[in-house]
């Protein structure tokens, strides 16, 4: 006798209760999250020189935490970052900010939901910048951003000055990143986790799809099936369980933690 097939909510439904139970998740401090994460961008190769920008709102209005400048992604540790208000003047800890975080401050502004920013010119990305190409999700794994990836088409200059915070802020909108043309990419995330996770997904997205269009033009998921990936794959507790492991990960590259 043939076994009813169940419906796919069904195991949706029982996936989340069993992984909201089993995965539970470090404890760390933000300090502790903000360099774990900037470990993880370096472990998956997107550094760029001084260019990599990390922030995670404060708890303080109009201000935020970021890697004080002079430092790689590889390099930071909790006692790296620092404290800036809206005109970037150092407020907790010694040294400067990234000028160019400055537009962080508009999407800050404009996104309420936004806790956590990550801003670089990681190579898949900047390719795709370079050759002004939106993202094309037409594989599992790019789903993640889904529906979710915004396209900037003119370079608005380096975004050191109020202006470019306006551009970048429009262009995303309520997305959860952007490919910036001639740039680099941007995401936002709820969390520091989710704004980790989403970088390395369209890091990898983006050289999917460029080693794909060798092979000729790239067909979209489904628009139905990639918004039911996008939201199961973006599931707080498989976000936070990836972040884990990456920590993990990153133990061989230094003690991020201490």
């Amino acid at each position: 006798m043939k076994a009813e097939l169940r419906a796919k909510e069904y195991f949706d439904d029982r996936a989340t209760r069993e992984m909201a139970e089993h995965l539970k998740g470090a404890k760390r401090s933000y300090k502790e999250t903000l360099a774990y994460a900037c470990r993880i961008l370096a472990m998956t190769g997107q550094e760029a020189g001084l260019a990599g920008q990390i922030s995670f709102r404060s708890e303080r209005p109009n201000a935020y935490w970021t890697l004080r400048f002079g430092l790689g992604f590889d390099e930071a540790t909790p006692d790296d970052f620092i404290e800036v208000d809206r005109d970037l003047n150092t407020l907790t800890g010694e040294g400067m900010a990234n000028p160019a975080t400055r537009f962080h401050l508009w999407v800050y502004d404009a996104r309420p939901d936004v806790k956590s920013l990550i801003h670089t010119h990681s190579p898949w990305a900047s390719a795709l910048a370079a050759a002004r190409q939106p993202l094309v999700i037409a594989q599992m794994d790019m789903t993640p951003l889904h529906d979710d990836c915004a396209f900037l088409g003119e370079w608005p200059g380096v975004p050191i000055a109020d202006q470019e915070g306006v551009l970048i802020s429009e262009a995303l909108g309520r997305k959860r990143a952007i490919i910036l043309a001639h740039h680099g990419y941007l995401t936002a995330g709820v969390s520091i986790e989710e704004a980790t996770y989403l970088s390395v997904y369209l890091e990898r997205a983006a050289r999917m799809q460029i080693r794909a269009q060798a092979f000729g033009p790239l067909t979209p998921v489904d628009d139905a099936l990639a918004k039911e990936a996008h939201d199961y794959l973006l599931k707080p507790s498989i976000v936070g369980a990836t972040f884990d492991y990456w920590c993990r990960q990153t133990h061989s590259a230094g003690p991020a933690a201490k």
